[in-house]
């Protein structure tokens, strides 16, 4: 119902240039140039302006950016409006996207718990990081995600999503047998200052994890190795190539011989994980049930741990 040039004016908006925009969009530059044109020309007024070798919004396409989002959002709450008046249980589909560890720990038990209420509703999941994530759902494209907060995403003041928490965990450091601090009962971050890092390549949310945990500790890392997967990771780890930071949730391959460290000694490292979803939408039924079950298995899986 909302004019799909108006979201592809959002994502030029999102991500500063036309390329970036027809990649999220999932169309040629050509093309997303031509629908700015065709609307531009629709409603008289200029909507881009060049600017170098790029391009910039007009105040004219500020002003229909601020309108678009309130009918986008009028529209989502339109629609969990409208559920009200249909007869039957929650059906259609629910469309789950998230990171990595949320992705194998907490998505699949709270599509469960949707499964068992809700027989007939179709679910799926898509693993993503959390920047992507939030394309997904301005392209409705996916109507749940569960993102690590990081510098890469929306603030909480974007009106076109709306955010709710979900859980604060605990980064652990990983290390490996024959590390002096195995054994100790007060560990930071500090005390591996001066240690060569595994982590993942530059802009990935992990890799900001990292620095910003660090920073926070007084030291930049040295990392010496790059791994985007946990299995290489901890392979490199388990063979005293470097430590690494390792969140609580994340399930290790056990061939690799490494140590868990909690870390004690402030400040203590976690990373927020937030649901969010389009703004007005957390009222249809089926985004509903699906952020209650992450409610609900969130909240019992870290029952779980801290009773082990």
């Amino acid at each position: 119902m909302i004019d799909r040039r108006l979201q592809v004016l959002q994502a030029i908006a999102r991500h500063g240039t036309v390329t970036a925009a027809a990649e999220v969009c999932r169309l040629t530059p050509s093309a997303v140039s031509h629908q700015i044109q065709a609307l531009s020309r629709e409603l008289g007024v200029g909507l881009l302006e060049p600017v170098g070798r790029g391009v910039r919004l007009t105040p004219a396409a500020r002003t229909l950016l601020d309108h678009g989002q309130a009918l986008t959002a009028r529209w989502e709450q339109a629609r969990a409006d409208l559920a009200a008046h249909r007869a039957g249980s929650v059906g259609g589909t629910l469309r789950f996207c998230g990171f990595s560890t949320a992705a194998a720990a907490v998505v699949p038990q709270a599509m469960e718990r949707v499964r068992l209420q809700y027989p007939s509703l179709r679910l799926h999941l898509r693993e993503t990081e959390p920047a992507r994530s939030f394309d997904l759902l301005a392209a409705n494209e996916a109507d749940i995600a569960v993102v690590v907060v990081t510098t890469s995403i929306p603030p909480v003041s974007d009106e076109a999503f709306s955010q709710r928490a979900l859980y604060d965990e605990p980064l652990d450091l990983l290390v490996g047998p024959e590390h002096p601090l195995v054994g100790h009962d007060e560990v930071g971050l500090a005390d591996v200052a001066g240690d060569p890092w595994i982590g993942s390549n530059p802009g990935r949310a992990y890799h900001q994890l990292v620095l910003l945990a660090c920073n926070a500790a007084g030291f930049s890392p040295d990392v010496a190795h790059y791994a985007d997967e946990w299995d290489t990771g901890a392979a490199l780890v388990a063979r005293g190539f470097g430590v690494a930071l390792v969140p609580r949730l994340a399930d290790l391959p056990a061939r690799h011989d490494t140590r868990r460290i909690p870390i004690s000694v402030a400040p203590v490292p976690i990373r927020r994980v937030i649901a969010a979803v389009r703004a007005g939408s957390a009222e249809q039924p089926t985004i509903a049930a699906g952020l209650e079950a992450l409610r609900q298995s969130t909240e019992a899986l870290f029952l779980t741990l801290d009773g082990s």
